[in-house]
C-alpha cells in the first residue's frame, strides 16, 4: 500500500500542473464548452489513477522481464542470437507500443488514409527490430555509442535529402512516439540485463543506456526509406471536422473495450515470450513469477486507464485549446501558452519517471532525478514553442530546425561525459510519450488549423521531432557542467 501511495503521490505533482493551466484557461483566454472541460477533468483522474498503477506495474512485471531476458540471450555467448532476439523482441515492442498506435491513427485520419495506420505501424516496427538488434551487438562489442550514432544520423542526413517534406515531418514523429510507456521499459530493463555481465563497472554504467537511442533512429530511417520508394508526396491534410458530443460518458464508455484490447493485444506477446523464457532458461520461483504476472496485470489495467482518460478526456482539449489561442489578434499567446504546456506536460509522460529513476539507480545518485527532470522539461518547453513559431511562419521549414539541431547534438557527443550521451539521446526518444503525442500533438494540430497558410500535415506533424531533439542538447550541456563540477573538486 505504501508504494502505492508514494507513487500516488509523484504522479499527482506531475498531473495537477497541467490540469490547472487548462482550467486557468478556460476562465480566461478560451473558455471550453461544459462537457468537454468535465471529461477533462474525469479524464485527468484516469490519468492519475492509471499512470500511478502501471509504473507499479512496470517496477514489479516489465523490468524484472527484460532483465532477465538481457541476461539470458547474453549468455548464450552468441552473436546470431543476440541479433535474432533483438529482431524479435524489436518487432514485438514496437507493434504493441501504444504511442505509435494513436501517432499512426492521427497520420491516416489527417491523410485520410492515403498513409494507412497500419503501414507505418509494420514499417516502423521493422526499423526498430533491425536497429534493436544493431544496438545489442554494439553493448556486446563495447563500440562507442557516439560513433554508432554519428553514423546512423549520417545515413539519416543523405536520405532526408530524398525525403518529402510530408514525410520528414512524420519520420522524425514516428520515431518520437514509438519509444514510449511500453518499449522505453522494456528496452531499457533489457540493456541493464545484457550490459551487467560485463565485468567492467565502469562500461556497464554507460552501456545502460542508449539502446533506446539506437532503436529510435530505426523508425526514421524506416519512414524515410518508405517516402523515397513510395514516392509518395504533395499530400496536404486538415483535422476531421467531429461532432463534439454532449455526453459526458459516453466517450469513455466507447473507449473502454477498443483501448482494452489493444493493450491486451500488445502484451500478450510479451506475456508469451516471458512464459516460453521461463520455461526453458530462467527458472524462476513460482513466488517471483507470481509476482511477474500481477506486474504484468498492473501494466495492463495502468495502460488501459491512462489511455482512455488521455483518449476521452485529454485530447479533444488540446486540439480547442489550440485552436483557440492560435485564433487570437495576439499570436505571442499560442508560442507562450506552448512552451508552459511543454514544460508541465513531460512531468506527466510514464516513460520519462521510468528513465529519470534508472538513471539515479544506475548513477547510484550521482545524477538526481530532479536535476535531470528540470533540464528535460525545459528543452522541451522550448521544443513546443520553437514548434508553434514554425506554425506561425510557414516559411519556416523543418529540416531548418532540425539539421542544426542533431549536428550540434552529435558535436558535442564527442566531448560530453559518455554516460550523459547515452542518458541525452535515450531522453530524446522517451521525452515524446503518450502525453505528447495526444495532448501537445493534438494542440499543435488545432493551432496549424487555425492559422491561415499552415498546413495540418506540413506544419501540425514534426512537433514530436523537435520534442525528442531539444532534451539531446538540453542534457548534454547538463553533462559539461557536470564534467566542471568534477574537475572543480578534484
Amino acid at each position: 500500500m505504501s508504494v502505492f501511495i508514494e507513487k500516488f503521490k509523484e504522479v499527482l505533482t506531475s498531473v495537477l500542473p497541467i490540469t490547472a493551466i487548462v482550467v486557468l484557461l478556460n476562465f480566461t483566454l478560451t473558455p471550453i464548452e461544459t462537457p468537454i472541460m468535465i471529461r477533462f477533468l474525469i479524464g485527468a483522474v484516469f490519468v492519475i489513477l492509471g499512470l500511478t498503477i502501471f509504473l507499479i506495474g512496470v517496477d514489479t512485471g516489465i523490468t524484472p522481464i527484460g532483465n532477465n531476458m538481457g541476461s539470458a540471450i547474453t549468455k548464450s555467448n552468441k552473436l546470431w542470437v543476440v541479433a535474432i532476439a533483438g529482431l524479435v523482441l524489436g518487432f514485438i515492442v514496437s507493434i504493441a507500443e501504444p504511442d505509435l498506435q494513436i501517432l499512426a491513427g492521427q497520420i491516416d485520419q489527417v491523410t485520410l488514409g492515403l498513409i494507412s495506420k497500419n503501414s507505418i505501424v509494420f514499417i516502423v516496427s521493422i526499423g526498430i527490430a533491425i536497429l534493436l538488434s544493431v544496438g545489442l551487438i554494439r553493448i556486446v562489442y563495447n563500440f562507442p555509442l557516439y560513433k554508432l550514432l554519428t553514423v546512423l544520423y549520417g545515413i539519416i542526413l543523405i536520405l532526408g535529402i530524398f525525403t518529402s517534406r510530408e514525410f520528414l515531418a512524420i519520420s522524425f514523429d514516428a520515431s518520437g512516439a514509438t519509444t514510449g510507456a511500453l518499449t522505453v521499459p522494456f528496452i531499457l530493463s533489457l540493456a541493464i540485463g545484457v550490459s551487467k555481465l560485463k565485468k567492467d563497472s565502469k562500461a556497464s554504467e554507460k552501456d545502460s543506456f542508449g539502446l533506446v537511442a539506437i532503436a529510435s533512429t530505426g523508425a526514421i530511417i524506416s519512414v524515410m526509406i518508405m517516402s523515397i520508394l513510395s514516392k509518395t508526396d504533395k499530400i496536404t491534410g486538415s483535422l476531421k471536422q467531429e461532432t463534439i458530443s454532449d455526453s459526458i460518458f459516453y466517450p469513455f464508455i466507447h473507449e473502454f473495450p477498443k483501448v482494452g484490447l489493444e493493450i491486451f493485444i500488445a502484451l500478450l506477446p510479451i506475456l508469451v515470450i516471458f512464459l516460453i523464457f521461463q520455461k526453458k532458461h530462467f527458472g524462476l520461483s513460482k513466488k517471483e513469477v507470481r509476482k511477474i504476472l500481477f506486474g504484468i496485470l498492473f501494466t495492463l489495467i495502468g495502460l488501459v486507464m491512462f489511455l482512455v482518460g488521455v483518449n476521452a478526456g485529454f485530447m479533444n482539449v488540446g486540439t480547442v485549446v489550440g485552436y483557440s489561442i492560435a485564433s487570437l489578434d495576439n499570436k505571442a499567446y499560442v508560442v507562450v501558452i506552448g512552451f508552459v504546456l511543454g514544460i508541465v506536460t513531460i512531468l506527466a509522460e510514464p516513460a520519462v519517471y521510468v528513465l529519470t529513476h534508472q538513471i539515479e539507480d544506475v548513477t547510484s545518485g550521482y545524477v538526481k532525478r530532479s536535476v535531470v527532470m528540470i533540464t528535460l522539461s525545459l528543452g522541451v518547453g522550448m521544443a513546443v514553442a520553437l514548434s508553434m513559431i514554425r506554425i506561425l511562419i510557414p516559411e519556416l521549414q523543418l529540416w531548418q530546425y532540425i539539421l542544426p539541431g542533431y549536428i550540434i547534438s552529435i558535436a558535442m557527443s564527442y566531448f560530453v561525459p559518455k554516460l550523459f550521451v547515452g542518458i541525452a539521446f535515450d531522453s530524446g526518444g522517451v521525452a515524446s510519450g503518450p502525453m505528447t503525442a495526444t495532448f501537445i500533438l493534438a494542440y499543435a494540430q488545432g493551432a496549424a488549423e487555425a492559422i491561415e497558410g499552415a498546413d495540418v500535415l506540413v506544419d501540425g506533424f514534426g512537433m514530436i521531432a523537435m520534442v525528442a531533439m531539444t532534451p539531446l542538447i538540453a542534457l548534454q550541456i547538463l553533462g559539461f557542467i557536470f564534467k566542471l563540477k568534477s574537475k572543480r573538486s578534484e
